[in-house]
């Protein structure tokens, strides 16, 4: 498959003018910021539509999922303080802006879809685009147990549960950013890994993220 992708002085200043939105939203994270204004979001959107690409909006992608809005893209990552080098797992690929912005602050991304459209999809475009994350097919509520353990794990997909499989794949001192919830809403939670068997829960702002499915979740 062919992709035809521009990025001109219009897409530049139109994400430019993004982050500037995400910081009066409070985004601080100067490197987040960096990325958000680096990648080019409108390429994961048909041409018709990219008019709506650096609005601070979710946008149907297929399969009922949804490239997610930029400024939760930049809360989940801000919580992440991604170090350069840091194994990252992130479950639910979907279009593959948020593994882009990942890899830009240095991560080294393993990421999961479970429908396979998007998967064909995002295997083809983020290497055209120059990003080359570890791609995987399958039941992400599980994990990526043969791969772990993971410096950070991702879920961009809201959990009746924190499932214990996740957290276990995380090192000692590793982190686990999830939304948790019902269908209708979920708290985003952050779980550090402080020993064998030790954990430390925080429950943050509530937001509304396509459901998490699979044997571990809904």
């Amino acid at each position: 498959m062919a992709y035809k992708f521009i990025d001109n002085y219009r897409e530049q200043g139109a994400r430019k003018k993004l982050v500037s939105v995400l910081k009066k939203r409070g985004i601080e994270d100067k490197a987040v910021l960096r990325a958000i204004g680096k990648v080019p979001r409108h390429f994961f959107f048909d041409e018709t539509f990219w008019k709506h690409a650096y609005k601070d909006i979710a946008f149907p992608i297929g399969e009922g999922q949804t490239i997610s809005q930029p400024y939760t893209v930049a809360y989940q990552t801000e919580l992440l303080h991604i170090k350069k080098g840091d194994k990252v797992l992130e479950i639910g690929t979907g279009s593959g802006y948020q593994a882009c912005i990942l890899m830009e602050l240095g991560a080294e991304v393993y990421t999961i879809e479970r429908q396979e459209s998007l998967y064909n999809r995002t295997i083809q475009i983020l290497p055209y685009m120059g990003y080359r994350p570890h791609f995987f097919l399958g039941d992400g509520s599980k994990g990526l147990e043969e791969y772990a353990p993971y410096d950070k794990i991702l879920v961009t997909a809201g959990a009746p549960l924190v499932p214990e499989i996740m957290l276990q794949q995380l090192k000692l001192g590793g982190l686990l950013v999830i939304p948790v919830g019902d269908e209708d809403s979920q708290k985003m939670v952050t779980v550090l890994r402080v020993g064998e068997n030790e954990f430390e829960r925080y429950e943050l702002d509530s937001f509304r993220f396509v459901p998490l499915v699979g044997d571990q979740a809904w």
